[in-house]
Formats: C-alpha cells, sequence, structure tokens
C-alpha cells in the first residue's frame, strides 16, 4: 500500500505475555497479523488484502494477463509454501545471524527462490518479479528480502540483484528504518532465533520490557 500509494492508517499493536493476543483478536478474527479494516469490513488474510485493494486499486496486480497469472501463483506459493525458510530464518530486521546448519530442507528452500526469482525477471524483464513495477507479489517476497540479509542466504547473482533493488525501495526502507527503532523485544522469539544461529550483530535500539 505504501509503494502504490494507496492511504492508510498503521496500528501498533504489541503483544505481551498475558492478555494482547486475546485483545488482538477482537481486532482480527484469527489473532495474526496482518489484518485490514474499511470502514465495516475487515479482511485477515494477506492474500485476501491483496485481492481487495486489487478490486478498488490499480496496479496491485500486473497489467498483463500472463504476468498476472504468473504473480498470483508466485504469491499464494509464498503464502502456503517455504515452511523451512519460515521456520529457520524468523523474521528479524535489525539483527545479523550466522546459521548454524543449512539442513538440505532449507538448501530446498532457497534453491527454489532462486528458480522462481530467476523465472520471473526472465520472463518479464524486472526488475521486479512480475515486470518494471512493484506489485503485490513483491510484497510477498519482501520479508524473505529482509530474511536473506538478515541470515546472509547465498544466492545467484539474478536473486542477489533483485534482492538489493526490493531493499532500496522507499517504503522497504521505511520499514527498515522502523524496525531498527523498535525498543520492543519478544525473548521468545529471539530465543528462537538464537537456537538456529550465532548472533553477529544487533542493530536495533536499547530494549524496553514488551507493553501489556
Amino acid at each position: 500500500m505504501r509503494e502504490l500509494g494507496i492511504a492508510f492508517q498503521e496500528h501498533l499493536v504489541p503483544f505481551g505475555q498475558e492478555s494482547s493476543w486475546q485483545s488482538y483478536r477482537r481486532i482480527s478474527p484469527s489473532g495474526r497479523v496482518p489484518c485490514l479494516i474499511d470502514g465495516d469490513t475487515v479482511v485477515w488474510d494477506s492474500l485476501a488484502i491483496a485481492e481487495y485493494l486489487a478490486e478498488r486499486h490499480a496496479g496491485v496486480w500486473p497489467t498483463r494477463s500472463d504476468a498476472r497469472a504468473w504473480a498470483r501463483s508466485a504469491a499464494a506459493e509464498m503464502h502456503s509454501g517455504f515452511s523451512e525458510l519460515r521456520s529457520r530464518c524468523s523474521m528479524s530486521c535489525g539483527i545479523r545471524v550466522r546459521l548454524k546448519e543449512i539442513p538440505a530442507v532449507l538448501e530446498r528452500d532457497i534453491a527454489r527462490l532462486n528458480i522462481l526469482w530467476s523465472d520471473g525477471l526472465r520472463r518479464f524483464g524486472g526488475p521486479y518479479l512480475a515486470g518494471e513495477s512493484f506489485t503485490a507479489v513483491d510484497a510477498f517476497y519482501a520479508p524473505v528480502a529482509f530474511r536473506v540479509q538478515t541470515y546472509g542466504l547465498a544466492l545467484d547473482t539474478s536473486a542477489e540483484a533483485y534482492v538489493d533493488h526490493l531493499l532500496g525501495d522507499r517504503a522497504m526502507r521505511e520499514w527498515y528504518a522502523d524496525a531498527l527503532q523498535e525498543t520492543l523485544r519478544d525473548q521468545a522469539h529471539d530465543d528462537e532465533i538464537a537456537q538456529c544461529g550465532e548472533l553477529l550483530e544487533d542493530l536495533r535500539a536499547s530494549s524496553t520490557s514488551p507493553a501489556k
């Protein structure tokens, strides 16, 4: 929405250790992020949000029908797949981590990223996955670009170039700057990352206790 200039108001709801999850369920039926509220309409799934926006705004999906079909397929693959990448390389923008090991199942996820991204860039000419403009499929892989940066994941040349381009986008730079200023911590999340890798650098602002 930031990339396409679609106006919205962001609400930060910190998750503490007690009742905050139940409080958030009053906003999002699933208790998960993201959740889009538009008047009386609540859309609580990322892929559903993309489709809801596409019905109301131009540019969410590519204009070309073949690029649009490819982008929807690639976004859906991210939505339902890459489970090892998600679990072993947990999302955290402001740190740098060296993984203790890269098991075969994670190697397969990384190899699939290389194939998928290179295919989109080759088919539609880049610099984004489905052509010259940022669309919803790039939004779905934006957290992966941060994971590549955080964990130093090795990619093919074209995939690395895509990550560099994505991280340089205005909205991505704003996201990263906000992440570095975040003082709230989820200790369970940090412990999960520590189990998988060695912390090399912590670029985040000094921490505070989670809000309750």
